[in-house]
């Protein structure tokens, strides 16, 4: 189903770093968030999982964009709500400049609206605070292994929000990159699709890259949402 795949697939044990994580390679985080206690909480609960470290924290929007630049960042944790510039148009402006680094957004607000303006911006997660203990840890691991990260309540929003909008001719893909577009929604990575369809990974990355210029679309979220409006997946 797509919340399992996205989700990160199977449930994590307890302690254990996500199987992507390349190995003797720490997972790099930054924290974006104007509150210290927010930073010193997060920071206690990602340094207790193996192989993850935080690499720099941001108390607005300006320097979250110079230390991600520093940094680079495997994960970026954004609250939305920072001094000097929000975190739509920081996180617009890191997934520009680093496109590997992975946002999610961790935020107090719940709107359709902010949501949509995040996904449109680049962000891969969107997690509240106030979910932080059913979410945070499992979204993290999702972006680790590239993955986007969304509960169910925020698909079907962002559903309703999107149908409005006129479809895209689903008879533009082959049948190939439809069938890629799918893997991609149920969360696999390129390397499995490429064990699953018995083809390279440059070509597997070939049929993503066709699939998103001919959808016009710059995100896996958005490949996502294609992928639930023509039922390629189920929500």
């Amino acid at each position: 189903m797509l919340e399992h795949g996205l989700n990160g697939g199977a449930a994590s044990q307890p302690g254990a770093a996500p199987v992507c994580v390349e190995a003797g390679r720490p997972t790099r985080i930054l924290i974006a968030d104007d509150h210290e206690i927010v930073r010193v909480g997060l920071r206690a609960i990602l340094e207790a999982r193996p192989g993850w470290k935080v690499v720099a924290e941001a108390a607005d929007g300006k320097a979250a964009i110079a230390k991600a630049l520093a940094s680079k960042p495997d994960v970026v944790i954004m609250d939305y709500s920072l001094p000097l510039m929000n975190g739509v148009d920081a996180t617009r402006q890191i997934c520009t400049r680093l496109p590997k680094t992975q946002i999610m957004i961790f935020t107090i607000h719940d709107t359709d609206v902010l949501a949509g303006e995040l996904l449109a911006a680049g962000a891969h997660a969107y997690v509240l605070k106030s979910e932080a203990k059913q979410h945070l840890v499992a979204a993290v691991e999702s972006l680790v292994c590239g993955r986007p990260f969304f509960n169910a309540r925020v698909y079907e929003r962002l559903l309703d929000a999107w149908s409005a909008h006129r479809r895209n001719d689903m008879s533009s893909l082959t049948s190939r990159e439809r069938v890629v577009v799918q893997l991609i929604a149920e969360g696999h990575s390129n390397k499995e699709m490429a064990a699953i369809l018995s083809l390279s990974v440059k070509t597997i990355e070939s049929h993503r890259a066709a699939a998103m210029r001919k959808l016009n679309v710059t995100s896996v979220a958005a490949l996502v949402r294609y992928a639930i409006r023509n039922r390629l997946v189920e929500p």
